[in-house]
C-alpha cells in the first residue's frame, strides 16, 4: 500500500506535540492586523497565544485569510515528488474557501499526475472538531487502512464530530461574518450569551440563549450530555481563547456531567484563525455524538 499524508490546515488548532505524535501536516492560513500580514501557525511563533488576544481586547480587529491554490500547489507537489498519496482535510466551507482551493489543485494535479492519489475533504467544522478528524484519520492509518478507507470513514462520520461553543461577545463573530442564525439573539443585553454549534452546512448557529457566564457554562455541559454518544474512538476537547479559568470550569461541569462514563477529557487553546473571528473569552468543547441536524438556513 502507497503511503499517504494527512494534511490540515490553521483551523485545525493541533498542538506541536499532537501533530507530531499522530504525524499531520498542516498548511498556514495568514492574518493581518495594524498592516502586518503573519502566518497563523499553531505554535505561536510571531506572535504569542496571550499577545494576539490582548492585541483584541485592546480593539485591534485580525482579519484572516484561506490557505491559497499556490500554497496548496507547491505542499501536494513536494508531497508527491516524495512518494506520498494526500489526504487533505480542511475547515468549513462554510467558513472558509480554503477546501474549495484545494480542490482546483486537486484536480489539476491528478490530471499531470495520473498514478498518484489526491482526496480532499470539506470537515464541515473548525477548530478542535477539524483536529478530532484529523486524529481519526491518523489512527485509521496507522491501522493499516487505504487512503480511500480513511476518507470514507471520515466522509460518513464527520457530522458526528459536536461542538458546543460560548464566545464572551458575539460582536467578533458578527463582524468577521462567521455566524448565522443568530441577530434574534442581539438584544443589547450583555449577559446574553449564545450557545453556538456547527450546523449540518459547517456554519456557527447560535441555537439557544442563556443569561450569565457560568450558566453559559452549564448549558454547555448540559448539552454534551444530552448529545454524547458512547464510541471506542472517543475524545473530549475543552479548548479557550485565553479563558483559562473558564476552561476549567467548563471541564470540570463535563466531567460531573459523564460521571461514569470512561472518558478523558484534554484542554486546548483556540489558534489564531478561529480566535480572530471568535474573539477572546471564547470557550467550546468538541466530542463525538449524535450526528449533527440542525440547519440554521431552514430556521
Amino acid at each position: 500500500m502507497k503511503k499517504y499524508v494527512i494534511v490540515s490546515d490553521s483551523c485545525c488548532d493541533l498542538n506541536k506535540e499532537l501533530r507530531e505524535q499522530y504525524n499531520i501536516d498542516y498548511l498556514p492560513m495568514h492574518f493581518s492586523y495594524d498592516d502586518k500580514d503573519l502566518p497563523a501557525d499553531l505554535d505561536w511563533k510571531e506572535l504569542s497565544f496571550k499577545d494576539f488576544y490582548a492585541e483584541m481586547r485592546a480593539g485591534k480587529r485580525m482579519i484572516t485569510s484561506q490557505v491559497n491554490a499556490a500554497q496548496y500547489r507547491e505542499a501536494f507537489e513536494k508531497y508527491i515528488a516524495d512518494g506520498y498519496d494526500i489526504l487533505s482535510i480542511s475547515c468549513s466551507s462554510g467558513l472558509s474557501n480554503s477546501v474549495k482551493a484545494s480542490y482546483t489543485v486537486r484536480d489539476e494535479l491528478l490530471a499531470k499526475y495520473p498514478d498518484s492519489k489526491i482526496i480532499c475533504i470539506d470537515s464541515l467544522i473548525s477548530c478542535y472538531g477539524l483536529g478530532l478528524l484529523c486524529i481519526r484519520a491518523s489512527e485509521l492509518r496507522a491501522e493499516g487502512k487505504t487512503i480511500e478507507e480513511t476518507a470514507a470513514w471520515i466522509e460518513e462520520n464527520k457530522l458526528t464530530v459536536n461542538q458546543e461553543c460560548t464566545p464572551e461577545k458575539l460582536t467578533y463573530l458578527k463582524k468577521a461574518g462567521r455566524v448565522s442564525a443568530a441577530s434574534a439573539f442581539f438584544g443589547g443585553l450583555l449577559s446574553v450569551k449564545p450557545i453556538l454549534i456547527s450546523d449540518v452546512n459547517g456554519y456557527n448557529a447560535a441555537v439557544e440563549k442563556v443569561k450569565g457566564r457560568l450558566t453559559s457554562l452549564k448549558r454547555l455541559a448540559e448539552r454534551v450530555k444530552e448529545e454524547y454518544v458512547r464510541v471506542p474512538h472517543q475524545r473530549i476537547v475543552v479548548v479557550h481563547a485565553d479563558c483559562e479559568e473558564d476552561a476549567e470550569t467548563l471541564k470540570g461541569l463535563v466531567a460531573e456531567a459523564l460521571a461514569g462514563e470512561d472518558v478523558t477529557i484534554e484542554t486546548g487553546f483556540i489558534g489564531p484563525i478561529v480566535g480572530g473571528s471568535a474573539g477572546p473569552g471564547t470557550v467550546a468543547v468538541y466530542f463525538y455524538g449524535k450526528e449533527v441536524t440542525f440547519d440554521s438556513k431552514a430556521n
